[in-house]
């Protein structure tokens, strides 16, 4: 489904990616895991299209599709979903609105018909049941005076009525307790399918023990350094970031 080949990318000039190689095919969930400064939000920004993200050498292909060539829309339209490390307030547009509003853009972008209000509600009241997403989210501005965990589950929500086939998760447990991470983890993993590829990027091995990887990946100096099983991960627990890092300078 997603290949990415010796990718080089640079933000302001400053190389952040320096040759970076991966593939994921269609049912597997893949994590990637890194220090700080590693390049792993940078990654999640390419594939989403962010501005700014200047790709000087290497290849992204989607489905059979050069990457670099679809504007942020047409990925998101063709199935490429960004879950953001940290979700964007919008005082004054409520949730449903929100979400009404993007489900319905994306159905025009596949010239599929759009969904009016009434089945929009049903639509996104079936799927936060099933999310254990309380309703009183979705009158909310959104994510306006969320908590973190708040945050993440709406996420997942919108994960869930969009249907991508490729979900990008950018730090999906940042800020959250114990609690709220198992609910994320356990909406995630009600979304595993066959037919859907999902990219995990974390510091931390504990939200593996909840959404179990096929597939990790240690990211060092803009670069995949290491790869491995879900064991892997536990490498990383028990011995950090040093050994990867030094070998990646």
């Amino acid at each position: 489904m997603l290949e990415i080949k010796n990718l080089h990318v640079a933000v302001g000039g400053k190389e952040i990616l320096k040759g970076l190689t991966l593939a994921i095919s269609a049912g597997e969930v893949h994590a990637i895991m890194g220090p700080n400064g590693s390049g792993k939000s940078t990654l999640s920004y390419v594939l989403a299209g962010r501005e700014g993200y200047e790709i000087t050498g290497g290849a992204i292909t989607y489905r059979g599709e050069n990457l670099a060539e679809l504007s942020p829309e047409k990925r998101s339209a063709k199935g490429i979903f960004l879950a953001m490390q940290y979700p964007v307030e919008i005082p004054g547009v409520t949730t449903l609105t929100f979400l009404k509003t993007a489900l319905n853009a994306q159905r025009r972008a596949r010239n599929e018909p759009e969904l009016d209000a009434l089945a929009v509600l049903k639509l996104v009241r079936s799927k936060a049941a099933s999310l254990n997403v309380p309703e009183e989210m979705l009158k909310r501005a959104l994510n306006f005076g969320f908590s973190g965990g708040e945050k993440k589950k709406l996420e997942i929500l919108q994960m869930a009525l969009f249907e991508p086939a490729l979900a990008i998760l950018d730090e999906t447990d940042s800020g959250l307790d114990i609690d709220a991470l198992k609910l994320v983890a356990d909406g995630v993993n009600r979304l595993r399918s066959p037919e859907r590829a999902m990219l995990v990027i974390t510091h931390y091995q504990r939200l593996l023990n909840f959404i179990v990887p096929d597939r990790v990946h240690v990211m060092a100096g803009g670069r995949i350094v290491a790869k491995g099983g879900k064991e892997l991960a536990l490498e990383l627990e028990a011995k950090g970031y040093g050994h990867w890092t030094k070998d990646a300078a």
